[in-house]
């Protein structure tokens, strides 16, 4: 193979696709080899003719590509959540390098396993949040590790993007607390499709290139309007070791698209992105104001790019396992903080059957409104909101409810 990265992909399928999709278009074939792929059902992939085609081979446990004595200097799992711990370590245990895509895991007692299973193996892992790789991001990051801005106060995102029935029945663990064996799956906007977001306050914030601020507490409001078991609108407000407030919107409910968009604020500056740049934009209480440029303006799939440069060239990893925790102790806590999901009442509730999606009428305004005024729902007084209760997560090692003293 010379100085080729072997490669195993595992899944596909979904974002899995696209994963595939870019190797084979977008990097030098004298750049890697595809050693082999990992689903069960790869013949639903739309490369699937192209994977027979190229003779590579297949399997339906990663396991199984490990008994035929076969390797791959890097391992890239984009399958869904309840398997990203185990094909991971599995690949750790067998030599290989791995960029799992996001969010490393339902639990954060998985992400400590993960954790203890990279150390052992001396390999690397790389976690898929895409901004964190991008120029616009590291370029902010850096600015605010250096104390530019001076203290962080609160860090808002905001984002609302409407699913179709589609969406939710692409896969039998959509929506899903947990799929059909059992396994914590906590599928929802935050811990999904808008879980960057969610990551990169975190990740900004962090002491570190690699490393993120930790909420130590947290509360939310989580609603629904799909006939799901999660919810599909969460909203949630953390603190950070520091004291930092960390505010979320995220909905797949809504009748409107709105956002992405971010409101970041110091003691000495506002950093907007989406408000009325698509940029990153930093003024100062002078006036002064900085230009990061977008995390769009880089390809998305930087991440691969990157994992099989660091394969080639041993290279600190920006985004990996501590850098990416904070997302989901913060979602565990989300998801113990309320009790009961609050299903949108009957008069909120339309269908769209031209776009087959259902919505809940005025939560796109009220979540803008909430936005703007930094507050959550049931601080606005709506009729339908609802609040849970603050989760202590400082000494928190455990899904679910688990406290466990260090």
């Amino acid at each position: 193979m010379g100085d080729r990265v072997s490669i195993l992909l595992v899944g596909i399928g979904g974002y899995g696709y696209y994963y595939l999709k870019t190797l084979l278009e977008e990097v030098p074939p004298d750049q890697f080899v595809i050693s082999g792929i990992v689903d069960p059902i790869a013949e639903k992939s739309g490369l699937y003719e192209q994977v027979k085609q190229l003779n590579i081979p297949i399997f339906s446990r990663i396991e199984d590509f490990y008994k035929k004595g076969l390797a791959a200097d890097l391992v890239v799992v984009s399958s869904p959540i309840q398997f990203h711990v185990h094909q991971s370590c599995v690949a750790l245990k067998n030599g290989s390098n791995v960029l799992c895509d996001k969010p490393i895991a339902a639990t954060v007692q998985e992400v400590d396993e993960f954790i203890k299973v990279r150390d052992e193996s001396g390999k690397w892992v790389m976690i898929g949040y895409q901004w964190s790789y991008s120029k616009a991001i590291q370029e902010l990051k850096k600015d605010i590790m250096s104390g530019l801005f001076g203290k962080p106060i609160r860090l808002t995102s905001f984002f609302l993007t409407p699913r179709t029935d589609e969406y939710y029945q692409r896969n039998n663990w959509a929506g899903k607390i947990k799929d059909a064996q059992g396994r914590w799956v906590l599928d929802s906007p935050i811990n999904n499709a808008l879980a960057h977001f969610l990551h990169n306050m975190f990740y900004v914030l962090g002491s570190a290139v690699d490393r993120s601020a930790v909420p130590v507490k947290v509360i939310a409001e989580s609603y629904r309007v799909n006939p799901i078991e999660n919810y599909d609108t969460g909203i949630c407000r953390a603190f950070t070791e520091e004291g930092t407030e960390v505010l979320f919107y995220a909905a797949h409910s809504t009748y409107n698209k709105v956002g992405p968009k971010f409101r970041f604020e110091f003691e000495d500056a506002l950093i907007t992105y989406g408000e009325i740049h698509d940029e990153i934009v930093a003024e100062d209480k002078n006036g002064n104001r900085k230009n990061y440029g977008s995390p769009d303006d880089d390809h998305q799939f930087l991440k691969l790019f990157k994992a099989i440069e660091t394969v080639k060239e041993p290279k600190p990893v920006v985004c990996g396992l501590e850098a990416a925790r904070s997302q989901t102790l913060c979602i565990n806590g989300v998801q113990e903080s309320v009790t009961e999901i609050v299903t949108f009442p009957g008069s909120m509730t339309f269908r769209d059957e031209s776009q087959h999606r259902w919505w809940a009428d005025g939560v796109d305004f009220a979540l803008c409104e909430c936005y703007r005024k930094s507050q959550m729902p049931h601080e606005a007084n709506y009729d339908w909101a609802k609040a849970g209760k603050y989760v202590d997560l400082t000494h928190y090692q455990y899904f679910p409810g688990g406290y466990k003293s260090e």
